[in-house]
This record gives structure tokens, C-alpha cells and sequence, in this order.
């Protein structure tokens, strides 16, 4: 089996990987963090697990950042990232329905840093809608769907500087992708 294309939007991995590099970040949720699951989810991806991958690309979502690291300056926020690999999922492998896996996240997110990770995961789901409007949202979760302009709010609002114009271009790029 051939390794599926690199994803333009992630860093290369620096090596073989596997959990234990998540893991070596434990209780430090910073740009490390951030970069090592970027590179990590590269790793799953040309691995044929795109799933796990974008679990991978997810983590790095989710870390605390401010904003001004070389890590996100190198390598924005990876909203073109998900887009990407959810518009580019190789044949074959499982990677279940990432509508459904951000309107999940999104609506069910709790603890540290919540407002950031919960307007992160709609930024996705929005942009997943717009990469994949073949897939269905799950009917047994009701839940309000946010505008895309209350999704840029809250990522103005919690996000880094400049976020918003980040997932703004992903949503621009994954329309002219179709």
C-alpha cells in the first residue's frame, strides 16, 4: 500500500512517530504541543489512518497558544488542514463522518479553555459542511446551529489574533475546491 499525498497544510514529521511523542507533552499543552501533534497527524495520514490523523490535527486545535509563537506563526491554525484531509480521504480507510465528530465536539466540549475549543470545533463543522455537504448531520443530537458570522465571533472573541481571517480563507478555498 502506498502512503496517501502529504497534506500541504502540515509539517513533516521529524521522525517515526507514535503516541509516546503526544504523550512526552503531557501537562504542557503549548507550542510543543501544538507542532508535535501537527506533525503527528502528518504521520498518521501518509500512515493510511486518516482518522487518527485528523484526531491527531484536532489535538493541536486545542492548545494553548497566544497567538505570537514561531510554531503557529510557521504553521497556522490547521483549519486548511481539515479541510484538506476531509475533501482528500483516501478510499478504503474508516474515518466515520466529521460533521457529525465536530457537531459532537462542539456542543459537548467542557473544562479549561472550553469557549475557545467549543468555537474551534464549530469553525470545523462548518467548514467540513462546506468540504463535504454530502455528509449528514446527526438527526438525534439537537442542538442550535451557529451562523457563520457567530462562529467568527467567537473565534474573535476567543481565538488568536487573527483567526478568524484563518478560517475564513479554509471556508474560501474548500468552495473553490468543489
Amino acid at each position: 500500500m502506498t502512503a496517501p499525498m502529504r497534506c500541504p497544510y502540515l509539517p513533516d514529521p521529524v521522525e517515526t512517530m507514535d503516541w509516546k511523542h503526544m504523550n512526552a507533552h503531557r501537562g504542557e499543552q503549548g507550542a510543543a504541543f501544538y507542532l508535535t501533534a501537527l506533525r503527528y497527524g502528518q504521520y498518521l495520514w501518509q500512515k493510511h489512518l486518516p482518522a487518527r490523523a485528523l484526531l491527531a490535527v484536532d489535538r493541536a486545535l486545542y492548545a494553548d497558544l497566544r497567538g505570537d509563537e514561531p510554531e503557529l506563526l510557521a504553521h497556522p491554525v490547521p483549519y486548511k488542514a481539515v479541510g484538506w484531509m476531509v475533501a482528500n480521504n483516501p478510499d478504503g480507510p474508516f474515518t466515520g463522518n466529521a460533521r457529525v465528530h465536530y457537531q459532537h465536539l462542539a456542543d459537548r466540549v467542557r473544562g479549561e479553555r472550553e469557549h475557545l475549543k467549543r468555537w474551534r470545533a464549530w469553525a470545523c463543522w462548518a467548514l467540513v459542511r462546506r468540504v463535504r455537504p454530502d455528509l449528514s448531520g446527526d438527526p438525534k443530537h439537537v442542538f442550535r446551529e451557529p451562523t457563520e458570522a457567530e462562529i467568527g465571533a467567537g473565534l474573535d472573541i476567543h481565538g488568536v489574533p487573527g483567526e478568524t481571517a484563518m478560517w475564513r480563507e479554509a471556508m474560501h478555498d474548500a468552495v473553490a475546491a468543489r
